[in-house]
């Protein structure tokens, strides 16, 4: 019998909306508390270096709701690591951030820096912060988040998501290579980015998740039908998944 697999809500684009007005409203905490009530087991926020939508107050407020599971996530700065050590959320996910992107564009070059990543993850996971790292489904980024003392990593969907016709099925077929992989190194393996329901099927095909965190998606959804609902929504399409597979 497999666990249920989560849904981490990510909350960004609730202060996007409300940044564009610099108004009070809408509150991304008020969105937590919705989505928690509505099936969403923990809650995402990203303080971007730029600070374009959630802001350090809003990191502080989510955070002292104890009963609310905060992961948040983060560029590996040294700003960035003091906030974690000082917040201390129940995880952190280390992600590459580019001031000029929209969004999160492909995975950490752990490889590269391992000796840097090793020391960020070490700091944090001695402060009681559980670790994990928004990388791709190959090889290399796997074997160095096994390196570096991570115990989660987050598989970045994106490619997939984007994909059409042949290519979709090749980056699946990628990601569920990936997948297999991380849970072989003992791995906690989460997914995230660009998921919606028309492509949530295929992700589903995904073996050995534990954790998929959704916001945009599920933010413009709400627009349309509400947040509760769109929270609802997604969680009852989730549940068709099957786990583990060989």
């Amino acid at each position: 019998m497999h666990s249920r697999l989560k849904l981490g809500v990510n909350v960004d684009h609730v202060a996007t909306v409300r940044q564009a007005r610099g108004t009070d409203y809408p509150s991304p905490v008020a969105a937590a508390e919705l989505c928690m009530a509505s099936g969403a087991e923990s809650i995402t926020m990203h303080l971007r270096e730029d600070r374009r939508h959630i802001q350090d107050a809003d990191v502080l407020a989510l955070s002292a709701l104890n009963h609310i599971p905060l992961n948040l996530e983060m560029a590996a700065t040294e700003e960035m690591t003091g906030i974690a050590l000082k917040v201390r959320p129940q995880e952190v996910c280390l992600v590459p951030e580019k001031r000029q992107e929209l969004t999160t564009e492909g995975g950490l070059d752990v490889a590269g820096r391992k000796e840097y990543f090793r020391t960020v993850v070490n700091r944090l996971t001695e402060a009681g912060v559980r670790v994990s790292l928004f990388i791709t489904h190959d090889a290399a980024p796997l074997e160095a988040a096994t390196d570096v003392g991570a115990p989660v990593v987050e598989l970045h969907t994106g490619a997939y998501c984007d994909a059409i016709g042949g290519d979709r099925d090749r980056e699946l077929e990628a990601l569920i290579a990936g997948a297999r992989d991380a849970h072989e190194r003992g791995l906690q393996v989460n997914a995230g980015h660009g998921i919606n329901l028309n492509n949530l099927p295929g992700v589903l095909e995904i073996p050995w998740m534990d954790t998929l965190n959704i916001g945009h998606s599920l933010v413009a959804r709400a627009v349309m039908i509400g947040l509760p609902e769109a929270v609802r929504e997604m969680r009852a399409a989730m549940d068709a998944y099957r786990g583990g597979r060989s």
